[in-house]
């Protein structure tokens, strides 16, 4: 048996002519004009002939080749067929080495749609991509387990506690999208994770914001007539958290009212409601000024692409050594409302959006107050520019 195996050498297979060579035991040698070839296996599987192709010159050599045919060889003597088992395998193998970066980008096409403006703040994906993917990225997702999640959370697990808590949980998302895909992972490495970690040591910080005594020295300084000082101008003058006054549109202003979509606030995009907010004359005038800067519809574009981002809002007041950050000023204006005015409980919550009552309550409120709010915000803006200081007496409805 010996003398009828094994018949080339590594000098015939590179000196060979165009044609077919057996190497014995049903390995072959097709060889090309062009020098190149492809190895090929042949065998007798339930009475029917196959071919099996092994791969080519270049990439396998002889040995290479040879190994492979005793492989599969001996899985035909088990019954099986080559072709189908290796097929099997491949796809065995594809199924168990997704990488965690690739499980993680599938995860979040599947829920853009359920996220306000289809995600595309990055606020869901970033604390996968800035904290998770770069350790565990390349990882097959099928070898992740608990001992690799401690170890790349351990060091913000209780310095930047609500962010670890936000990376854990779109893990735990990506681990059920996997196994939902049919993947073989462990549903459990999140939880046994936590347990490995521990109790978060962590306090809630609330944002710094401005006193709203001083806002209007702050409102003052924003003098330039630059897309981030008129962004921040109209973030005062409005109420409104930074998302939604990025993306602002030229459509969605209609007279003296600007008509934040739903799917722009704070919640799901199916579950919250257009936001109304009433523009005083100092609002309309920051608008008409922004307008020179709009591109393709956004009020407040960047200098590149898409719009400003809060960052450039922020790093504003961090170069002026302020603790707050632009989000500070609904704090200010909520405030301002609770000192200097009398309003409603019900219509200062209004001002910013805040949602008041019971979901019973709620689903019988069929107004959001815009009337109420007008004077409320024109005094606002009154303050903000330096033009009154006088508390306001707001008339309770009847």
């Amino acid at each position: 048996m010996a003398h009828e195996l094994n018949r080339l050498n590594a000098a015939k297979v590179k000196n060979a002519e165009p044609g077919k060579y057996s190497d014995g035991g049903g390995l072959w040698l097709f060889k090309r004009e062009d020098g190149g070839g492809q190895w090929v296996l042949r065998v007798t599987v339930h009475g029917r002939r196959r071919e099996m192709g092994l791969g080519s010159l270049t990439e396998v050599s002889l040995k290479e080749a040879r190994d492979a045919a005793i492989k599969w060889r001996t899985t035909v003597r088990e019954g099986a067929d080559p072709i189908k088992e290796r097929e099997r395998q491949r796809r065995e193998a594809i199924r168990n080495l997704h990488l965690l970066k690739d499980i993680a980008v599938d995860a979040f096409e599947s829920r853009k749609a359920e996220l306000k403006g289809d995600g595309l703040a990055g606020r869901w994906f970033s604390p996968l991509e800035l904290h998770v993917l770069p350790k565990l990225g390349k990882v097959p997702v099928a070898d992740l387990d608990q001992v690799d999640i401690r170890d790349t959370l351990a060091p913000i697990w209780h310095t930047k506690a609500d962010t670890a808590r936000k990376a854990m949980n779109r893990l735990s998302i990506c681990i059920q999208h996997a196994a939902a895909l049919g993947l073989d992972v462990d549903m459990q490495a999140c939880d046994k994770a936590r347990a490995l970690l521990g109790k978060q040591r962590h306090k809630a910080e609330h944002i710094a914001s401005v006193a709203w005594q001083e806002v209007p020295a702050f409102y003052a300084s924003l003098d330039d007539g630059s897309v981030t000082h008129l962004a921040l101008r109209l973030l005062i003058l409005t109420g409104v958290r930074s998302g939604p006054l990025r993306f602002m549109r030229e459509d969605q202003i209609e007279g003296d009212v600007w008509t934040v979509p739903g799917e722009a606030m704070k919640g799901k995009r199916d579950a919250t409601p257009d936001h109304r907010v009433p523009l005083s004359p100092e609002a309309l005038g920051v608008i008409a000024e922004a307008r020179r800067h709009a591109r393709d519809g956004f009020m407040f574009p960047s200098i590149r692409k898409g719009v400003i981002s809060d960052a450039t809002m922020s790093r504003l007041m961090e170069r002026r050594k302020m603790e707050a950050r632009p989000h500070g000023f609904r704090s200010s204006l909520r405030n301002w409302l609770a000192e200097a005015t009398d309003a409603p409980h019900e219509v200062a919550e209004a001002c910013l959006a805040h949602v008041t009552g019971n979901t019973v309550s709620r689903s019988y409120k069929t107004t959001d107050l815009l009337e109420q709010r007008r004077p409320l915000m024109a005094r606002w803006a009154k303050h903000v520019t330096g033009q009154s200081g006088r508390v306001l007496q707001m008339v309770k409805a009847q």
